[in-house]
């Protein structure tokens, strides 16, 4: 399987609004998700590797971000009918075994993903308070198997973000496996 490298960030990129469901039952948009000081919007899936080995990891940042007024959600757009484990109802015990406190929404249409050039799972797409992108970098350098003690380099970004309104220039591109896209 060869991985999938989405872009470094295109600064000031606006966000684009959304109305997805969320596991939990309820349609979550963009302005549900907004935080006062930024938002972080993930695209992920339940099968990646890549997002397995950093599940936990991704619902500890995103708890700690939220705290600093963060708004965060997970996107995934996956083709349900040829990857079954990322279908909607796989969703809900994924989320709940990785402890995720954050709307997981499903983009079936795959609309959402496609109007955010999502390249990869996971692919981070982080928001000032004014919607404009500052970070589309990597959570650390875990790949398919989680680095211990690796730098958290979402979470300062975000938190850079949080406190300046702008993101690091200097980013490292996520890495994952690229979004299952329906056949056309």
């Amino acid at each position: 399987m060869a991985a999938a490298v989405p872009p470094i960030c295109e600064f000031g990129w606006q966000a684009i609004a959304f109305e997805l469901p969320g596991i939990d039952g309820k349609t979550y948009g963009l302005d549900e998700i907004r935080g006062p000081r930024g938002t972080l919007i993930m695209f992920i899936c339940n099968h990646c590797p890549y997002v397995r080995s950093v599940a936990d990891r991704l619902a500890h940042e995103a708890e700690q971000l939220s705290r600093i007024g963060i708004g965060v959600a997970a996107i995934n757009a996956n083709d349900a009918a040829a990857y079954p484990e990322d279908s909607f109802e796989e969703m809900k015990p994924f989320a709940a075994k990785h402890g995720f406190t954050f709307p997981y929404l499903h983009d079936e249409s795959q609309a959402v993903a496609r109007a955010y050039g999502a390249v990869c799972t996971p692919d981070f797409f982080g928001f000032n308070s004014d919607l404009a992108l500052q970070y589309r970098g990597r959570l650390d350098e875990s790949k398919t198997s989680l680095v211990e003690g690796a730098r958290r380099e979402l979470y300062e970004a975000m938190t850079l973000v949080a406190e300046t309104g702008h993101g690091p220039r200097e980013q490292i591109a996520s890495m994952g496996c690229g979004i299952k896209w329906r056949a056309a």
